[in-house]
């Protein structure tokens, strides 16, 4: 029997008898509420949740569902109490109001999982905690973490004794409920122990769990990031079709949300998709028109896009779709600057006849699509690059197969990906695959054309052209950037390398007849 099937049987054959509905314990004091949920005979909780906000109260309840007694803890203990008179019909919970209460309902090893917000406030729940707990322990971050904070609290723990594991968790508070992704970084061992736990809460398609080891400290944070920025792009692009679509086409909101829906029939099959159909034919109860129409062009952001865009700068990923939708939303809430431009000139191609449209919304298609999958080709590049730099193993096929379902990205062409990894587990890049190569190919014509016909009306599409940039910069057989070489050579004796023989070289600029040296 393996490591995993004996943690898996220990953790099924230990979970404790419980009659629902009556006190936990000897009668409160008649000061203190009583919290009502689950009385355990012999209370010994599986795993332990802290931070009862929308996603960790979601994420217990869903380990209590499964079958898994749920320690709960929150620094209110008005949340805890909450908790389990709503839910303790659900399942097995343990509420504790002291730190020391809540590690000493956990059983060894113990699994306690931090759902606080990222940053100082995650350092501090550690702190509180990591004291509290003995060698072989386990302190789960389910947060949005950046993933150098993970590799700085894994490095330290683990010289405690301790293990950190770093989880990205996607699919918003019903995926947490309901069945998320999750991207689980740490150490094997822990893994073995916490493996079988999070698969079991995870979201299922065709009986595969999406959950899965990614590799080791902040990797599982890392891929939960990229995910993140993909999501960005992925929303961008949508955004830059609709707005096509409307102001090209002049297709109303609701005819918008019909063609989205016939899309998503298709290759663009998607979770976001599907939501953006149900979002354009929303009506505002207030005022009876369009709800696109009463909302706000000011998009704001959490941080992981931008963390993105900042980390691929350090690892020379080239993730233009992503940044362009990260500066977009910024852009977007630039109200002044804004104000500035209003006014200037655009565009000045007349609208298209109702026959153009429906051409010009094939041509949409096709762009969203081929961008999209630029889009996704940057993040898993970008995915590649970072195991490269820190020595992390990770199974892109398996990336792909624990996105189809929960996340936000969810798609119907990530079985694709995940297929051509597991044909060539080295590939660069997704259009070194046969069938995702030929859809580009078939898409030039109308990518271009939508991204010329933005242009022309002055409509801003910023990821579109993007993507078809990155496109064009991949395949070109030569690049400019010989004259960068020769500009920073000039300026700043950066030298250069040459294509007739290796070495780095440098020109004398100042004295023309003097040859160049080698640096």
């Amino acid at each position: 029997m393996t490591d995993r099937a004996r943690n898996r049987r220990r953790i099924e054959t230990n979970r404790p008898t419980v009659r629902t509905w009556g006190y936990r314990g000897p009668p409160a004091p008649s000061t203190t509420p009583p919290i009502l949920g689950t009385y355990l005979v012999n209370a010994t909780a599986a795993i332990g949740v802290t931070g009862l906000g929308v996603m960790g109260r979601n994420l217990a309840r869903n380990f209590a569902r499964n079958g898994y007694t749920v320690a709960v803890h929150n620094r209110s203990a008005g949340r805890t109490r909450a908790l389990v008179e709503e839910f303790g019909h659900e399942g097995a919970f343990v509420p504790a109001e002291s730190a020391a209460d809540f590690v000493a309902a956990l059983e060894r090893p113990r699994r306690l999982m931090i759902m606080v917000q990222a940053g100082a406030v995650t350092d501090a729940v550690i702190d509180e905690f990591a004291p509290l707990l003995e060698p072989g322990d386990m302190i789960i971050d389910g947060g949005n973490a950046h993933y150098a904070d993970t590799r700085r609290r894994e490095e330290a723990l683990r010289e405690r004794g301790l293990h950190f594991v770093g989880a990205g968790v996607s699919g918003g508070e019903e995926g947490a409920l309901n069945g998320p992704a999750v991207m689980v970084g740490g150490s094997t061992e822990s893994y073995d122990v916490l493996g079988p736990m999070f698969e079991s809460i995870s979201a299922k398609v065709g009986g595969e769990p999406c959950a899965t080891h990614i590799g080791t400290d902040g990797a599982g944070h890392f891929v939960k990031m990229v995910h993140n920025g993909i999501e960005y792009a992925d929303m961008q692009l949508i955004a830059e079709a609709y707005d096509l679509l409307r102001q090209v086409a002049g297709y109303t909101p609701s005819e918008i949300a019909d063609i989205f829906r016939s899309w998503n029939e298709g290759r663009l099959g998607s979770y976001l998709i599907e939501i953006t159909a149900e979002v354009l034919a929303h009506t505002d109860a207030a005022t009876g028109l369009a709800f696109v129409d009463v909302v706000a062009d000011a998009a704001g952001q959490k941080g992981t896009g931008r963390w993105t865009v900042q980390t691929a700068l350090d690892l020379g990923s080239p993730v233009t779709a992503i940044a362009q939708a990260t500066f977009s939303r910024a852009a977007s809430g630039q109200s002044a600057l804004r104000a500035a431009y209003a006014g200037l000139p655009g565009g000045t191609t007349p609208p298209l006849s109702r026959t153009e449209a429906t051409r010009f919304t094939s041509q949409v298609e096709h762009a969203l699509y081929a961008s999209k999958v630029i889009a996704y080709d940057q993040g898993w590049k970008m995915i590649q690059d970072a195991a490269g730099e820190f020595g992390w193993k990770i199974d892109l096929g398996a990336v792909a197969r624990i996105w189809r379902g929960g996340c936000i990205i969810r798609a119907s062409f990530l079985d694709r990906i995940r297929a051509a990894y597991a044909t060539d587990p080295d590939l660069v890049s997704l259009l070194g695959e046969m069938e995702f190569a030929m859809e580009i190919t078939d898409a030039q014509v109308p990518w271009r054309e939508t991204v010329a016909s933005a242009a022309r009306r002055g409509i801003p599409v910023p990821a579109f052209s993007a993507a078809l940039a990155h496109y064009d910069t991949l395949r070109a057989e030569r690049l400019p950037a010989a004259l960068l070489q020769g500009q920073r050579d000039y300026f700043g004796a950066h030298t250069y390398e040459r294509t007739d023989r290796p070495g780095a070289f440098h020109t004398h600029w100042a004295e023309a007849d003097r040859p160049e040296t080698a640096a």
